[in-house]
């Protein structure tokens, strides 16, 4: 008997799964309860087409968390600094330009029953943090006074939280930049003129319209 090879998907059948997930993040965006149909209808699918890709309105958040979080951690793990407070500031950049358009995903993820989906993929970015926030305490610019284990899940609940708070109340992107990076600074220690001042004083910190 010969082996029948595997059926590789219709295109249309991609494409339509690839708009589905783009829908999702448009209208969660503007409402975090909004229902399969108006992620459908937006998609330009009817309501039973999703079914076709997504046994359920949790499949596809799923699904957006996956692609999400593994896009946002590849993007982090690359970010490097000498400085390691500089290194924690463009750790926070790169998440707003990253993580911006699908916030409302974050938040779920974040806050909400699907947090245990990103841990995996984020793994190798704590780490990256842990190991700045150590080599800031040696060098005495990094806040000592709490474990750093506790003061790693802090500085990622306050970038977090810029996220949270931009879709509530939207903030100019570049707006929202510098203010993820002063709330992660000021997380670990520095008071708010001196983290503002730190910003200013290192170009790689500004923000960049083209990212």
């Amino acid at each position: 008997m010969t082996d029948t090879p595997a059926r590789t998907p219709r295109r249309d059948a991609t494409e339509n799964r690839a708009a589905l997930i783009a829908a999702a993040r448009v209208v969660l965006n503007q409402n975090p309860d909004a229902s399969l149909e108006a992620i459908a209808a937006q998609a330009g699918l009817s309501r039973r087409s999703v079914y076709g890709h997504f046994a359920s309105r949790d499949d596809l958040l799923r699904e957006m968390v996956s692609i999400g979080s593994h896009r946002v951690a590849a993007a982090l793990e690359a970010v490097t600094h000498d400085d390691p407070v500089a290194r924690l500031a463009l750790i926070a950049s790169r998440l707003w330009f990253e993580v911006e358009n699908i916030r409302v995903m974050t938040v779920f993820t974040v806050r909400g029953t699907l947090k245990h989906h990103i841990d995996e993929a984020l793994r190798p970015l704590r780490r990256g943090v842990l190991e700045a926030i150590h080599t800031g305490r040696s060098r005495g610019t990094i806040r000592d006074d709490i474990s750093a284990e506790r003061l790693a899940r802090l500085m990622e609940d306050a970038m977090f939280a810029v996220l949270e708070e931009s879709t509530e109340h939207p903030l100019p992107e570049e707006h929202g930049h510098r203010l993820v990076m002063l709330t992660t600074l000021g997380t670990i220690g520095l008071g708010w003129r001196e983290a503002e001042a730190f910003i200013d004083s290192h170009p790689e910190l500004a923000w960049k319209a083209e990212h």
